[in-house]
């Protein structure tokens, strides 16, 4: 068997470890930076990070470490030093200059008559590029509202277009459950909700009470999703004719919570335990 040295027999550079941190920012936009080896960050610490041509601050909320080759390695942005009292003085300073920036900016797309919905503004930390994020059902033509704003604020000017569930996690409002939104609290990624989601959990439809501020099925239709899949499996389904003490007759309803099946015979309905009713389908 082949041995490799720390700069390989084969050619080939060994992977060594390296500490890594998870840093969130604004509205949840997450990153991974190395952690040089002179440098001690802890979860739900403050951190100054390389960003675009300059430097940016978030939170950590992950500290862990992984073996990457020194190419991969390269390719990852570094944490450069632990926040100070007056990078969050700056922090802050800037939160203020967002809002401004967002009602100026929303005088501008008036102006050229964009059809776009600005949604949140966010600095970098050193003021080398002010990103402004937006929804829109088209494709915009911004190029004359990029150099309107450039002008003004004389920094780099991004223009992200973003989904409504992102526009919603910017706008860290609350939802009909009285919660803050999750995915302002703890959701990193998205999941495609869709209807079969409400079919598994037998949920009766109704859209004003499973849509979320974004105006898309609330991502905690995903949450005991599995566990409802789980318990169904036990029961027949809906419209299935089984055999009941009682008789034959359709499964009308299922309560997997109290452990009982609804089943129809003739014309009344009656309910049965699992455990009395044969799950075996019976010849019409």
């Amino acid at each position: 068997m082949a041995e490799c040295s720390e700069n390989g027999s084969n050619g080939a550079v060994a992977s060594r470890e390296t500490v890594i941190a998870e840093v969130v920012f604004k509205a949840g936009r997450i990153g991974i930076y190395a952690v040089p080896s002179n440098l001690a960050v802890k979860p739900e610490s403050y951190v100054v990070v390389e960003a675009d041509k300059g430097s940016d601050l978030g939170k950590v909320i992950q500290v862990g470490s992984a073996f990457m080759d020194p190419q991969a390695k390269s390719e990852v942005k570094n944490v450069l030093r632990t926040a100070t009292a007056a990078d969050m003085q700056t922090l802050n300073e800037n939160r203020e200059k967002e809002e401004k920036a967002v009602r100026s900016c929303k005088e501008k797309i008036l102006k050229h008559k964009l059809n776009m919905n600005l949604v949140d503004a966010e600095y970098q930390l050193d003021h080398n590029k002010l990103t402004f994020y937006f929804t829109s059902d088209d494709r915009v033509d911004f190029r004359s509202l990029v150099r309107d704003l450039a002008s003004q604020y004389r920094t780099r000017i991004e223009l992200r277009q973003i989904g409504v569930r992102d526009a919603a996690r910017h706008i860290d409002s609350y939802g009909s459950c009285g919660c803050q939104l999750c995915c302002t609290v703890f959701l990193k990624k998205f999941e495609n909700i869709t209807t079969q989601y409400i079919k598994d959990q037998l949920i009766p439809t109704n859209p004003s009470r499973l849509t979320g501020i974004c105006g898309r099925l609330k991502c905690c239709l995903s949450f005991e999703r599995d566990y409802y899949i789980d318990e169904l499996n036990k029961y027949p389904t809906v419209g299935t004719r089984v055999r009941t003490p009682a008789g034959k007759g359709y499964v009308e309803k299922i309560d997997i919570f109290n452990g009982v099946i609804y089943v129809r015979l003739k014309d009344e309905i009656e309910k049965f335990p699992i455990e009395e009713i044969r799950n075996e389908l019976v010849n019409a």
